[in-house]
């Protein structure tokens, strides 16, 4: 730079020097006109030199100055956040819950409680009633109320009810508070097509996407059911459900599947839940000389009266039920000798000792800090609590966390490795796991007869 501004110098001295616009020469040019030449030569590269030192050292004071008042006004990390969860405490569903909160406990255990430093609160909440003995609307309307007002909570994990997701999905939604389920398996709330015309936008006010599971969905479950009884040679098949979002959801799926198989659906009806048994249905089923009967319905919608009174009333039928009986108080409320060689039970994974790798690892370490076997889902508990921590720590590595943050970072969990295997968050907020199992009970326990997908 510093030749050819020379070579510009030089140019123009000639031109002021030959004012007849004649060419010059360097053999003509006299002593004295060089060595004029040279010194507003030396003059002018030190005033340009001089002006360029000036504006480098005001750049760089602007620069510094820019950065202090980013540091400045950056917000800093908090000392405390919180992260709560809303499931069924009150009822049966107590000891599938509680292995529920064990894992996410075992979660926040693992990280020290803390992530980038930051301490981690959690608050486990109660969202059934003593009046209900199951999940209650109100009192999960007013959980989603409670997250939202405190301004510490950046993550709420929740619901295991499917129904439930539905209250408080739209008020988690338009305040963008990220919601992470480890139970719920109804396909409407996240995909289009699955379930009512407005589902899913209609959980969706804000028009942007914070909800997320973890959890297979019903359209894989369902289907998986209905081949399940394809493999039984099944022709007939007699369909129950209990007229909730959960259990009317999977058997329409399953009702539509067992059609698309070729086999004959005889009824499609729904239960009244609190009826104190079911013989009258189980002579209907008898009669109906159907092969299965499937039940879309849980523990908490009497999933084991029935299975008892289609052995007291001596129905050869095989019962096929959903994850929602995967359970220990399902065996327990129907006793095993109604449920050995007579039930089978779909579920959104394999049983906790089947699972593989950091499964493995997560089943081990259960045992020995709670001193018993996990439920069917703790590992699912366990995997929403490891994602919502594994996306604040890198939250908190960019600088903040907000809910807004947080929201983004969980949204962005893409192969993600954990007790469930390796899958990614899609789209609609829903895991690429699609690993089903069918089960039966033996000896009084859960036995895995079959695991399908991947």
């Amino acid at each position: 730079m510093t030749q050819a501004f020379a070579r510009s110098s030089k140019q123009t001295f000639d031109r002021l020097s030959n004012p007849a616009g004649g060419h010059s020469h360097p053999s003509c040019a006299s002593p004295r006109s060089n060595s004029l030449f040279l010194h507003l030569m030396k003059a002018t590269m030190q005033r340009n030199t001089s002006t360029l030192l000036t504006s480098l050292t005001a750049c760089a004071l602007a620069i510094g100055t820019q950065t202090m008042q980013a540091q400045t006004s950056a917000t800093p990390l908090p000392a405390t956040i919180k992260i709560v969860s809303s499931l069924p405490r009150t009822g049966s569903a107590n000891a599938q819950t509680t292995s529920m909160v064990n894992g996410i406990r075992m979660a926040l255990t693992e990280v020290g409680g803390k992530v980038h430093g930051v301490e981690v609160l959690y608050e486990d909440w109660d969202d059934a009633s003593p009046q209900r003995g199951n999940w209650d609307p109100a009192i999960e309307a007013a959980n989603a109320d409670k997250g939202i007002a405190d301004s510490m909570v950046v993550a709420y994990i929740g619901t295991y009810n499917s129904g439930a997701a539905k209250v408080s999905m739209p008020k988690l939604n338009a305040a963008g508070l990220a919601m992470v389920s480890p139970g719920n398996t109804y396909p409407g709330l996240t995909k289009p097509g699955t379930g009512e015309a407005n589902e899913p936008m209609v959980y969706r006010p804000s028009g942007s996407i914070n909800y997320f599971r973890v959890v297979p969905t019903d359209d894989v479950q369902g289907f998986v059911a209905a081949e399940f009884a394809k493999s039984l040679n099944a022709t007939k098949v007699f369909v129950l459900h209990d007229r909730e979002l959960y259990g009317k959801g999977i058997a329409d799926v399953f009702n539509a599947s067992a059609k698309a198989l070729g086999m004959e659906v005889v009824a499609f009806d729904g239960l009244d839940t609190k009826a104190a048994n079911y013989k009258a249905i189980a002579t209907k089923i008898k009669q109906s000389k159907a092969e299965v009967v499937f039940y879309g319905g849980t523990t908490q919608t009497n999933a084991a009266q029935l299975a008892k009174d289609l052995l007291a009333q001596k129905v050869d039928a095989k019962l096929i039920v959903p994850d929602g009986c995967f359970e220990e108080a399902f065996i327990k409320a129907a006793g095993a000798n109604a449920l050995e060689g007579r039930c089978f039970i779909t579920f959104g994974g394999v049983e906790p000792k089947l699972l593989g790798g950091k499964g493995q690892v997560f089943y081990e370490n259960y045992k020995r800090l709670y001193g018993k076997e996990p439920e069917a889902y703790a590992a699912y508990g366990y995997e929403a609590a490891k994602v919502v921590l594994t996306a604040m720590e890198r939250a908190a590595e960019a600088g903040s966390l907000s809910r807004a943050a947080v929201l983004k970072e969980i949204a962005a969990t893409k192969d993600f490795s954990g007790a469930l295997g390796n899958w990614s968050f899609d789209a609609n907020g829903d895991t690429t796991n699609k690993v089903m199992s069918v089960n039966t009970v033996k000896d009084g326990k859960f036995e895995t007869v079959k695991v399908v997908g991947s």
